[in-house]
């Protein structure tokens, strides 16, 4: 009996010794945890938090009229935690909650008794409900039953996503543009969009997401650590009606000379605002033209004929000479050194003023202009090309301006003695169509060389954040005498019988400009393979200019035509006169209601 009472009470000590063991280490991982409780919430944290970008509201990207040219739609994905709801929630909700999107989306409402009852019992955290619906559709389906409750008691989850779309589709696509950001944060810049993104992207805000299964997290709550900005609004030059003439008119011809691509720029005289700018490539797997590069501000190539220009005021600015001085072409053809230059043209020969050679295009005519001018001393005249600044890029904010050429004695490797004449034709020298009309748009300008723009302003609603003004790039390029006897040069070209663009004259209304035709492969030996390019250049209308426009086209099938008067000359008359008819209209309509 004593050696029962003794056992009893040994496994009594034994059992509250392990007792009082247990209740030590269970009061020191107590206190452990309160002194390391902080890092351990931080690990769980880290597993099941993070801190998540909000993207803001891209601004709008706006014609000069306030027409829409690129907007953000956002469109929302719902879905729903059926873990969150309680039981009870579930159950008093779910058959109205069925109902309710029974009516708005047409399924029965047992469908969706049954995909909710059957999610909840597979615990999906992630169900999505209805995707890719507008801000009217979401605010109404947040109000349905249960989904009312939030994220928390009704498992309602809301994503957001903004959505760029281009009211013009395809026209002015490249121009217009956009902004992307890949994976590696890299932005990838391209257009008004990409130029201006700084204004129109905002800044992102952040926000605190928890996680709810693999990959797929929720707000955690209805407040945002870091509010994002939106972007600010911005005001282009372009000029939705212009730019629809000039769309078209471009691709028109294109299709009829199966041209490979070609551009068209249209810019304000004054200002330098862009009111159109096209650019068109073809597609040979579809045979169908679309916006795919930005030739008119990429593409630097010799102009031809359109330099024309640039070779006559720089000789009257050098040498002061007028439309009147003569040149001796004789046969039209001319040899310096090893190299023969010769005219298309059939109607002068001789002895003609420069105003003639410069009308019919005469390539003799020129070179023996600077031959005559220039030979003793080249760098005279190269020199007044760079005053000009017909060697400096734009500064266009648009990316991927082309690089200008323009060929001096300096550069001893690639001068010769037939350089001088090459340039005076438009050859050896490299110019975008933006660069090129520039020029043309200083001559009309009276010699004061704007710089081109797009924008506008930059707004945030109603109240203008910054305002574009005129930039001057060159006060005086030339003199406005010389500008004048330019204008008039450009006008004859168009107005003679015999000018070169003389088939794309309209007692209607007046237009000025040079037709080029430019050999593209000269190097070729063999003749059958030469390609071209189809250039007009000039200004409308011819007392008071208000528009310089620039056509170049690229490659158009040589059975079909391929002289710049032809190909470019009708792109650029129609769309002179479809805006000079517009612009009769609206003043007509002024005049009435005043």
């Amino acid at each position: 009996m004593e050696k029962n009472d003794k056992k009893i009470t040994y496994r009594t000590y034994f059992i509250a010794l392990a007792m009082i063991l247990m209740l030590i280490v269970i009061a020191v991982k107590l206190v452990t945890i309160q002194i390391e409780g902080d890092t351990y919430r931080a690990k769980v944290d880290e597993k099941t938090l993070r801190e998540a970008e909000i993207t803001p509201t891209q601004g709008n990207l706006y014609s000069d009229d306030g027409s829409l040219l690129a907007t953000s739609v956002t469109r929302y994905d719902i879905r729903w935690d059926s873990k969150a709801p309680t039981k009870k929630v579930f159950k008093e909700n779910i058959k109205p909650l069925s109902d309710s999107l029974s009516k708005m989306f047409g399924r029965s409402s047992s469908y969706y008794q049954n995909i909710f009852t059957k999610e909840r019992a597979n615990n999906n955290r992630y169900m999505l409900v209805v995707s890719n619906i507008g801000y009217s559709e979401y605010t109404r389906i947040r109000k349905f039953p249960m989904f009312l409750k939030g994220a928390n008691s009704g498992g309602f989850i809301v994503e957001k996503k903004v959505k760029r779309e281009y009211p013009l589709g395809g026209i002015a696509h490249r121009s217009i543009g956009y902004a992307r950001t890949d994976e590696t944060g890299f932005t990838t810049r391209v257009g008004l969009e990409g130029a201006y993104s700084g204004y129109l992207l905002g800044t992102k805000g952040r926000r605190m997401e928890q996680k709810i299964a693999n990959n797929q997290w929720r707000l955690v709550s209805g407040f945002n650590i870091i509010e994002p900005k939106d972007g600010y609004d911005v005001v282009s030059t372009i000029n939705i009606n212009i730019q629809d003439i000039a769309h078209h008119a471009l691709l028109t011809q294109l299709k009829k000379y199966k041209a490979q691509h070609g551009c068209v720029i249209v810019m304000e005289v004054n200002t330098g605002e862009i009111k159109a700018i096209s650019n068109l490539e073809l597609n040979p797997k579809n045979n169908t033209y679309a916006e795919r590069y930005n030739f008119a501000i990429g593409e630097a190539h010799e102009p031809g004929s359109i330099f024309k220009l640039m070779t006559v005021v720089a000789a009257m600015e050098t040498r002061n000479i007028d439309t009147t001085y003569v040149v001796d072409i004789k046969d039209r053809k001319m040899q310096y050194y090893d190299k023969t230059f010769e005219d298309s043209q059939h109607k002068f020969s001789g002895r003609i003023s420069i105003n003639k050679a410069f009308s019919v295009s005469s390539n003799v005519g020129m070179t023996e202009l600077v031959y005559n001018l220039f030979d003793k001393n080249p760098s005279l005249f190269t020199n007044k090309l760079l005053d000009m600044n017909l060697n400096q890029t734009l500064n266009f904010p648009i990316l991927g301006e082309g690089e200008p050429v323009i060929l001096t004695p300096r550069d001893k490797k690639l001068w010769s003695g037939v350089s001088l004449q090459s340039i005076s034709i438009g050859y050896a020298v490299k110019l975008t169509p933006l660069q090129s009309l520039t020029f043309y748009n200083a001559i009309a300008n009276g010699g004061v060389m704007v710089k081109p723009r797009m924008i506008k302003e930059v707004k945030e609603w109603n109240k203008t954040i910054e305002k574009f003004n005129v930039e001057i790039i060159n006060k005086k390029i030339c003199s406005k005498e010389t500008a004048e006897r330019a204008k008039g040069m450009l006008a004859d070209v168009v107005q003679r019988s015999y000018g070169s663009a003389h088939r794309l004259y309209s007692p209607d209304f007046s237009m000025a400009g040079k037709t080029g035709t430019a050999r593209k492969n000269y190097a070729n030996a063999d003749a059958s393979k030469l390609s071209y390019i189809s250039s007009f250049a000039g200004f409308f209308p011819v007392d008071n200019p208000k528009y310089s426009c620039i056509v170049v086209i690229h490659e158009p099938d040589r059975s079909v035509g391929i002289y710049g008067a032809d190909v470019s000359g009708p792109v650029f008359k129609s769309i002179a006169h479809k805006i000079y008819t517009n612009s009769l209209l609206m003043d007509t309509v002024e005049d009435v209601e005043n």
